[in-house]
């Protein structure tokens, strides 16, 4: 896929405010200090498209951006944000869960997942609650620069084998480094080949 053209749209404090599109959403989320803006501003080409901060936890709205005019790039609220208020973290629990099951456009999410850490309890609940909820996703491994190339091929290795004790079969998953561009391509064309297929049913 060719990204000719990215740019903000709204942001959202809840689904029933999100825009009444019929265009495509993928939707990423993660835990806080994932890289999640950094992912986004490299797969758009577009530095500081999605703000970027120091500071965990400053996404607290659903943001849209509009790609090529064709489909929508969703910036959805970290979770699991230790310094946020137990009040505020239920309040995006909801926020999020609520996107996630009545989004009729949301086609599929992308969760984000540190590559240099061990498996977060948090994010195989996340996945379940997706899996038992019949929530299309995928897995990106961010920050794959920040690893040797066999520390990584270790790391992935152990966190599908985690996986699998879950899952029957594994959902797909892309490794990225927002520094060096790895994995943009890949995750570009997996979302231009669900969007062919999609157009192809509208046809028929």
């Amino acid at each position: 896929m060719k990204l000719t053209d990215s740019s903000f749209v709204i942001s959202c404090p809840d689904v029933a405010q999100c825009p009444p599109s019929k265009q495509a959403e993928y939707a990423f989320i993660g835990r806080s200090n994932v890289g999640k803006s950094s992912l986004i501003n490299m797969l758009c080409s577009h530095h500081g498209l999605a703000k970027t901060s120091q500071k965990p936890g400053k996404t607290l709205l659903i943001n849209y951006f509009i790609i090529n005019k064709e489909w929508h790039l969703v910036d959805l609220p970290g979770y699991g944000f230790a310094k946020a208020g137990q009040t505020q973290r239920d309040k995006l629990r909801k926020m999020i869960e609520r996107y996630c099951l009545l989004r009729a456009q949301l086609t599929s999410l992308f969760v984000l997942i540190d590559a240099r850490l061990e498996p977060q309890t948090i994010d195989l609940e996340f996945m379940r609650w997706l899996g038992e909820n019949d929530i299309p996703f995928a897995i990106i491994f961010t920050k794959a620069d920040k690893l040797s190339k066999s520390q990584l091929k270790e790391n992935i290795d152990r966190y599908q084998q985690r996986l699998l004790e879950d899952w029957e079969e594994l959902p797909p998953s892309f490794i990225t480094s927002s520094q060096t561009g790895m994995g943009r391509e890949e995750v570009l064309d997996y979302i231009d080949q669900i969007n062919l297929s999609l157009h192809e049913h509208s046809i028929h």
